[in-house]
């Protein structure tokens, strides 16, 4: 597996393994479009590569695209306490439209986005630039069955978490604030055509519900293209999260996300990365906990040595003297490991090991 697509950052997009044609593309002027979240542009519970593109757009162009939270139709929302007035249309109109597509999962995604020249084989960039909360409200809750502890609570509750934009904090209970953290619970493009209309709620290789907290505004994620125009679809907005996510739900809200694609030819890569301002991210999804943490190891190691240079044995080294092996989430059926690396443990000293 080539894993050199995750070195990237903003200033070594000349590097030698960069093709042609995606020089050519970071060339041209950059175009801007909107997407908002409506009855027609959204993918109701599924990933699939026949999914029909809502919007295309070139590699090097930036998409603002509108999102729902996953806590519910006007009517859930209301019994919480959320006013009227705090509730986007977008949400009435989705809810009240008639005959929605709807897959395997719970999440409504919007898009998918095509980006002309992604083809399988390639690496899409997603370059997420902002992140804005739409409305003053999160929502929290758990089901009869489901969660982390499914038998400790054999019952389901949904609460309302008011957020204060301004200061940037949850009011989460009566002395208990905590700091709003968004991110995009849900960001991949289509799996292999052999899934077929894959559910929204496991992550895989496409990405998809991974959950991690991590990407945030700032961050660069790195898709497989397993499909024509790769397919992108974002949803599930998060004010925040614990790791692990054990109730089975973050600090669901609306979120806006300012997304710039890059698509980069022929570089094969399988399972999803990324690079924050700080940290490189490797990943790993399974139903088994051990086998997604081996799946996040083996990949750092594999970046270590190929993106690196440092000899296999350096890379393991490394890896436990340096590399952080977080639980993204539990609750998911493919649970989630990610990998952090500290960028600044690379020197301009450390030469070929870089």
């Amino acid at each position: 597996m080539r894993t050199a697509i995750l070195a990237l950052t903003a200033s070594s997009f000349l590097a030698p393994w960069c093709s042609s044609q995606v020089l050519a593309q970071q060339t041209q002027v950059q175009a801007q479009q909107t997407l908002d979240a409506t009855p027609t542009t959204i993918a109701w519970g599924y990933y699939s590569a026949h999914a029909k593109p809502v919007l295309t757009v070139m590699s090097g162009d930036t998409v603002v695209v509108h999102t729902l939270s996953t806590c519910g139709d006007p009517e859930r929302l209301q019994a919480m306490g959320i006013a009227a007035a705090d509730i986007p249309a977008a949400v009435t109109a989705i809810y009240g439209a008639k005959d929605m597509d709807k897959g395997p999962g719970g999440h409504i995604l919007t898009g998918p986005i095509a980006i002309d020249t992604a083809e399988p084989g390639d690496v899409l960039e997603v370059d997420i630039e902002k992140i804005a909360i739409d409305v003053p409200w999160a929502c929290n809750g758990f089901g009869v069955g489901r969660g982390y502890l499914p038998d400790d609570y054999p019952y389901g509750k949904m609460t309302r978490i008011p957020l204060d934009r301004a200061r940037m904090v949850a009011d989460f209970a009566p002395g208990i604030e905590i700091p709003l953290h968004p991110f995009f619970g849900s960001m991949g493009d289509a799996p292999p055509e052999s899934a077929g209309r894959y559910n929204s709620a496991p992550p895989w290789m496409h990405g998809g519900n991974m959950d991690n907290k991590e990407l945030v505004a700032g961050t660069k994620l790195y898709l497989p293209v397993h499909a024509k125009g790769a397919l992108f679809e974002v949803g599930d907005g998060h004010a925040g999260q614990g790791n692990g996510e054990v109730d089975i739900t973050a600090m669901e809200t609306m979120l806006t996300g300012t997304f710039h694609f890059v698509v980069h030819k022929n570089e094969h890569m399988l399972w999803p990365m990324a690079e924050t301002p700080t940290s490189y991210i490797t990943m790993g999804f399974s139903t088994d906990l051990n086998k997604a943490t081996e799946m996040a190891l083996h990949n750092m190691l594999q970046f270590l040595e190929t993106d690196k240079h440092l000899t296999r044995d350096q890379a393991y080294q490394l890896s436990s003297v340096a590399v952080d092996l977080d639980i993204t989430q539990l609750v998911d059926t493919n649970v989630g490991v990610h990998a952090m690396l500290p960028k600044a443990v690379f020197t301009a000293a450390a030469g070929g090991a870089q």
